[in-house]
């Protein structure tokens, strides 16, 4: 298998209310997306949202829906005060902040919310890490 991820799905419990967090946040939906399927393009890699209930059905998994599944997505900010933006944009938008912006053991700043169906995500400034020309991690 090649060393690459194309497509990240989120099951989500309101469709059209997820889709207008993610919009509001200034992400472009792709006219690729369908009925029940929004796919926002992020630079080498898509974030699709389709209903939880579809997903589960879809996997042949049962949905329990834990408090934390021990999966987190992450925003690399270039700066912590982007970071604060991202938050502040976020909190207006109706997200729920689990863990304000702040300083962090491993050296960097950041912070986590939920989106409107509890989806944890991380927004973070490592400063050890540059960004290429195309705003992509290079590691």
């Amino acid at each position: 298998m090649r060393q690459k991820l194309n497509l990240i799905t989120l099951g989500v419990d309101d469709f059209e209310k997820s889709v207008a967090f993610y919009e509001g946040l200034g992400w472009k939906r792709s006219a690729a997306s369908v009925e029940e399927l929004a796919l926002f393009p992020l630079g080498g890699i898509v974030l699709a949202l389709h209903p939880r209930h579809a997903l589960a059905e879809d996997a042949m998994a049962t949905d329990p829906k834990p408090g934390f599944s021990g999966i987190t997505l992450s925003f690399n900010a270039k700066s912590e005060a982007e970071v604060n933006e991202v938050m502040k944009e976020v909190a207006q938008l109706g997200g729920t902040i689990v863990k304000p912006a702040q300083k962090v053991y491993w050296g960097g700043y950041s912070g986590y919310f939920k989106d409107p169906s509890g989806h944890l995500i991380e927004v973070a400034h490592n400063p050890f890490w540059e960004f290429d020309d195309n705003d992509n991690l290079a590691l």
